[in-house]
């Protein structure tokens, strides 16, 4: 599902359906982008709007603080970046809306391809949250996108975005972070509790990786090399606990 770093300038959050609201009925609310890494050279989103129903009320359509492009692979590890801040009605959210444009593509090996997103352009890409902003409260949401599930490659050659997301916030944030080596290793870090898997690519300059936005479980942390003399290595029974970073360490993979 759902709802991380090239430094953006910040400008006013533009709101379509909340000014001038009572300070004593509206939550403050910051809405940051991040990513689950994917094999590509870049993922470009054409991000237009954010649409955020609450129980009870109409959906309140926010503008991004930067309206446009954004190469979504800058923000993985741990990186996101701001995508709105602003005030909405308090209460229990029912719906987010990713709304996206039509400048969508993916750069493969150095070739740019479009994506196709049809069903987001028209309705916006559906996020569930469980979350209840209390009146007077800040409150910092995640979305989270998975660009490895999300791009899908056509028979003829050509690629299709159909998006897999999902939003989080501080008070449901579990977190994996640690380094893999060696660092040509080109490992995958996948968690896995049940069917429920996330996974993060290691950075190349260091070997950490982070995955973020994990439901408080225990899990298996499985890593997979990307080249065949190395073995896959596996750490079960990895405790998450809401709102505690837990580093599994540096894992060396051996041949």
């Amino acid at each position: 599902m759902l709802l991380c770093a090239t430094i953006f300038s910040f400008y006013s959050c533009k709101k379509s359906s909340n000014s001038g609201t009572n300070p004593g009925t509206t939550s403050q609310v910051s809405m940051h982008l991040t990513d689950d890494p994917a094999n590509y050279d870049h993922v470009y989103l054409d991000i237009q709007q954010v649409a955020v129903t609450m129980s009870g009320s109409s959906a309140v359509t926010l503008t991004p603080i930067r309206q446009g492009i954004y190469d979504i692979l800058q923000f993985k590890n741990g990186l996101d970046v701001l995508l709105l801040k602003t005030d909405i009605p308090a209460g229990s959210v029912s719906q987010i809306r990713l709304v996206l444009g039509n400048n969508n593509s993916v750069v493969v090996s150095g070739v740019s391809y479009p994506l196709s997103t049809p069903s987001a352009q028209e309705s916006g890409v559906k996020l569930n949250l469980n979350q209840t902003f209390v009146a007077g409260g800040a409150y910092d949401i995640w979305i989270d996108f998975d660009a490895g599930k999300s791009i899908l490659k056509t028979g003829n050659g050509a690629y299709k975005l159909k998006p897999v997301i999902r939003a989080y916030s501080t008070t449901t944030l579990g977190k994996i972070k640690g380094y893999v080596l060696p660092l040509n290793a080109y490992a995958t870090v996948y968690a896995i509790n049940g069917t429920d898997t996330a996974s993060a690519i290691p950075d190349a300059a260091d070997g950490f990786f982070a995955i973020n936005g994990l439901a408080a479980a225990t899990y298996q942390v499985w890593i997979n090399p990307g080249i065949i003399i190395l073995q896959p290595y596996s750490l079960p029974n990895v405790q998450v606990v809401y709102g505690v970073e837990t580093n599994i360490g540096t894992i060396t993979l051996h041949n």
